[in-house]
């Protein structure tokens, strides 16, 4: 089984570029985050047109998650239980015998605002509810953008970036807790380059200078994780026209 996850900033704008990656990734799963689509206006008959069956709780202009499936989602739930919110960050299905969950954290905006401190509430919150999710769906992945870069290894200059948000001590940890359930980074559990990232400024001609951080992640459960042949991005969609200014990741599993 292939899984990915591929924050797309707006299907709308995206969407040419999606069915051409679907068709030359050929994933089983694709998580998908900032469709920033209203669900009237998702794409389903494309999605269905390129062999995918789709789920998805969305917004306009903002947010937005969808699970795409080469079979038919089963199980579908939204949002993180018990945690009131009206932004459209979570949707999980079942698929074959995977539970899979999308998720689109919270930026955070800066640290000390508002937006910060809800960062790191919707984080607990999804870290309690995934403790339960474990103990159901022993074969759990948690894929999407995480907004957070868990070691300077994922950041292209941590004293630039230290104490910022998206690679501030108490996100870290908050990535850490989530760890600490029994999830494995896809993405570390083999050899990878050096600066592998996974999100690029628009500006200051970063994607070209290689001024990302790695910010979008597959976890694994430990029975998944076992299955885990390899893990990696594909830079090749930011290179394109129009980009997204992420770049979707892609974990292999054995059958």
């Amino acid at each position: 089984m292939r899984l990915a996850t591929w924050n797309v900033n707006s299907l709308k704008v995206r969407l040419p570029q999606l069915l051409e990656w679907l068709a030359r990734q050929r994933p089983d799963v694709v998580c998908l985050q900032e469709t920033k689509l209203e669900d009237a206006a998702f794409p389903r008959l494309e999605m269905a047109q390129a062999g995918y069956a789709a789920c998805f709780a969305g917004q306009k202009t903002y947010n937005g998650v969808a699970i795409l499936s080469r079979t038919e989602p089963r199980a579908v739930s939204v949002g993180i239980p018990g945690f009131q919110d009206e932004q459209k960050r979570v949707i999980a299905a079942s698929v074959e015998q995977v539970r899979v969950v999308c998720v689109y954290v919270p930026n955070g905006q800066s640290v000390g605002s508002d937006k910060y401190d809800y960062k790191l509430r919707w984080m607990g919150a999804l870290t309690a509810w995934l403790a339960t999710e474990l103990e159901r769906h022993p074969q759990l992945a948690v894929l999407g953008d995480f907004n957070v870069a868990p070691e300077e290894a994922d950041v292209h200059d941590p004293r630039l970036w230290e104490g910022q948000v998206l690679f501030s001590g108490p996100e870290r940890e908050a990535f850490k807790k989530l760890l600490a359930l029994g999830f494995k980074d896809s993405f570390r559990l083999f050899p990878q380059p050096e600066k592998a990232f996974t999100w690029w400024d628009y500006r200051m001609a970063a994607f070209k200078r290689n001024l990302g951080l790695r910010i979008d992640h597959i976890l694994l459960s430990p029975a998944l994780a076992r299955r885990c042949t390899g893990c990696s991005i594909d830079v090749a969609p930011r290179r394109g026209a129009r980009p997204s200014d992420h770049a979707p990741v892609i974990a292999e599993l054995a059958d």
